[in-house]
């Protein structure tokens, strides 16, 4: 590489090869990315609402009943004598909440807030009325379900049994509390 006019300097030679060269402006304007999606973020709520509900429930609580289509739990400290008392109406009612028309939030809701009342008052037995589930899409007690899963959650809940069908049967639970002490 001999003979130019920059010598040996790679930096000289490079601004000799560039001395003509002039440099170009352009009116165009860089493109910008695409936009990024949007973030669903109502669907990731409740979607993760969902997940945490499913994951709080009991998710074996057809083990937990016993009998077939009716309704019964006690908690394992219980004699079985009690669920049968409770069975055969021999504990009296002492206060009812009704479920009717509430959504499967509100429900949750009234019901701790119904427990934690009765709790307050010293009461014993209560029914809980969930109804049947006639109105419910596919006719699926869906509240059902709910409460009685719910009620095996709860440390003031020893035993629930369907009630007798003077007191709403299928529609209805009788529950028995721990005492107040």
């Amino acid at each position: 590489m001999s003979g130019g006019r920059g010598g040996d300097d790679p930096g000289a030679l490079f601004r000799d090869a560039m001395a003509d060269v002039a440099r170009i402006s352009s009116d165009r304007i860089q493109p910008s990315p695409p936009a990024l999606p949007p973030i669903p973020r109502q669907r990731n709520i409740d979607e993760r609402a969902a997940l945490i509900e499913s994951i709080a429930s009991p998710d074996l609580l057809d083990l937990h009943l016993e009998g077939g289509d009716e309704a019964a739990w006690a908690c394992a400290s219980i004699d079985r004598r009690v669920l049968r008392d409770l069975r055969r109406g021999k504990w009296v009612t002492q206060a009812h909440l009704d479920l009717h028309g509430c959504d499967r939030h509100l429900a949750r809701s009234e019901l701790a807030a119904f427990l934690g009342e009765c709790m307050a008052h010293s009461n014993r037995c209560v029914r809980i009325v969930h109804g049947k589930g006639l109105r419910s899409p596919g006719r699926e007690p869906v509240l059902k379900r709910l409460v009685l899963g719910w009620l095996t959650q709860r440390s003031e809940v020893l035993a629930f049994c369907q009630a007798r069908a003077a007191e709403g049967g299928a529609g209805a639970v009788i529950v028995l509390l721990r005492s107040a002490r």
